[in-house]
């Protein structure tokens, strides 16, 4: 796989990965494989990758679904599930006693879609009711505990990705767990033992109708909503063919309301640029100070200046507006993280660009602040011990951005070291001249000069690039 990867990669700009059943499993991992492999080799510009599956059991627990929502892959997986098909459902239930059936079922499903000339409903009187039933009615049982359930992370599979149910009327998407998993007990209350599988042979004609089915009209018999939140999810329980079933009808608008109220990444990222325009001042008083500094007689510089007088008035103020831009960033990684932004977001110029300056224009106060405290002799020094997350997340933002920046381009960034951690760098340099003086093992008094050799060559490197 790696060999036709290396073949593909230059020459198409998407991939898709598609399977049924177990095959849509194997696609899911050959998905994350590959978006694995790219992200190591860092291609640019990145390659599409996008996986759909159909009636596929589900892959990975929660560890696995927070990782692929941290990566922002997401958006690169879409499992389709028909409304009553057991086999999407099958691992969110407890089925070590059940292992004959499923072993037998999976048979059936093969011998089916060997011949696909034959009708569904006339094989599957080939599977005995009473398997039909003990399948279907323990999955059932399990599917309802699960979702009436305080903590749903119990669970030892929980989906990822968006997924689209589908049926007769159309399909809606759904990407809230919680409301992925009510979806799935709700729709397959709705079936039969038959259906449930039967359903699992359907997915060709879900989706030569689906395309049909946006292009209806859809008639409201009570008359079109007010809002058009409502009349979406109105619309949305028509295409799950729920909305004359009492009272799952009831329960599916409530899940279908919170899949909404939940996921509203624009809005989001909305609010977080009023909140950016709001905290601007306590940016631009560090940039004052800053300026302050560089223009002073002693010519110490903003980075000495906050380290050796930091408990004076001025330098106070500065590290309170300090914790508030952290406070600030440290929001917005943690909603990124959860979901809750747009999926583009860490490659909006106007967030990249931002979360650059604040990097290069605080981080040295941070380092200043660690070394002046005498942080690094209890934990270390600052780059290895000290760094916040978040600046590493800001220089893989940085180093992904999508519209590489134009060279020699003179920007907001050019009075500030390029280099946001130097003054880590150059505070190991001044302990490697101390610790060298004193050094009388020669092997390590070598090493110590190898590394100031390197410090010297980097900051040269620095000056002649003008950064």
């Amino acid at each position: 796989m790696l060999m036709q990867i290396a073949d593909l990669i230059g020459k198409v700009k998407s991939i898709v990965i598609t399977g049924q059943c177990i095959g849509g499993t194997t696609a899911s991992l050959s998905a994350l494989f590959l978006l694995c492999h790219l992200l190591s080799l860092s291609v640019y510009p990145p390659m599409s990758v996008l996986c759909i599956t159909f009636g596929s059991p589900l892959v990975g627990n929660e560890a696995l679904h927070r990782s692929i929502r941290r990566q922002r892959w997401g958006e690169n997986f879409c499992h389709v599930v028909s409304k009553h098909d057991i086999m999407p459902r099958l691992l969110l239930a407890e089925i070590v006693n059940h292992i004959p059936h499923i072993q037998a079922l999976l048979q059936f499903w093969h011998c089916c879609m060997a011949s696909p000339h034959l009708p569904v409903a006339g094989l599957s009187s080939q599977v005995s009711n009473d398997l039909k039933h003990i399948l279907f009615h323990s999955v059932l049982k399990d599917l309802e505990l699960l979702t009436q359930a305080d903590d749903p992370s119990e669970s030892l599979f929980w989906p990822f990705g968006s997924y689209v149910f589908c049926c007769q009327e159309g399909a809606i998407c759904v990407e809230n767990v919680a409301s992925i998993m009510k979806m799935m007990h709700l729709m397959m209350a709705t079936g039969s033992p038959n259906q449930s599988i039967e359903d699992h042979l359907k997915y060709g004609d879900y989706v030569a109708k689906v395309s049909r089915q946006f292009l209806q009209a859809r008639n409201f018999e009570e008359g079109i909503p007010d809002s058009s939140y409502e009349a979406g999810v109105a619309l949305a329980l028509q295409s799950s063919d729920l909305t004359d079933k009492e009272p799952v009808a009831v329960m599916a608008k409530e899940c279908l309301q919170m899949a909404q109220h939940s996921d509203k990444p624009n809005l989001n990222a909305a609010n977080l640029a009023i909140k950016l325009s709001k905290i601007v001042p306590y940016r631009a008083e560090i940039e004052w100070y800053k300026a302050c500094c560089d223009e002073a007689d002693d010519q110490m510089g903003y980075y000495d200046s906050f380290k050796l007088t930091g408990a004076s008035r001025r330098e106070g103020r500065v590290n309170i507006n300090r914790h508030r831009l952290a406070q600030f960033w440290n929001s917005v990684i943690h909603m990124l993280e959860s979901n809750k932004l747009p999926h583009d977001f860490d490659r909006r110029g106007k967030w990249v660009n931002a979360s650059h300056f604040y990097k290069l224009l605080v981080e040295p106060l941070d380092i200043a602040d660690y070394y002046r405290t005498g942080m690094h002799r209890e934990r270390g020094h600052y780059i290895e011990h000290g760094r916040e997350r978040r600046y590493e997340v800001f220089d893989k933002w940085w180093r992904e951005k999508s519209v590489p920046e134009e060279e020699n381009k003179r920007s907001k960034f050019a009075s500030l070291t390029q280099d946001s951690c130097f003054w880590a760098k150059v505070e190991e340099a001044k302990e490697w001249l101390d610790n060298v003086r004193g050094e009388r093992d020669a092997m390590k008094r070598q090493q110590l000069w190898h590394k100031i050799d390197n410090f010297e060559a980097y900051a040269r490197q620095l000056i002649y690039n003008k950064e």
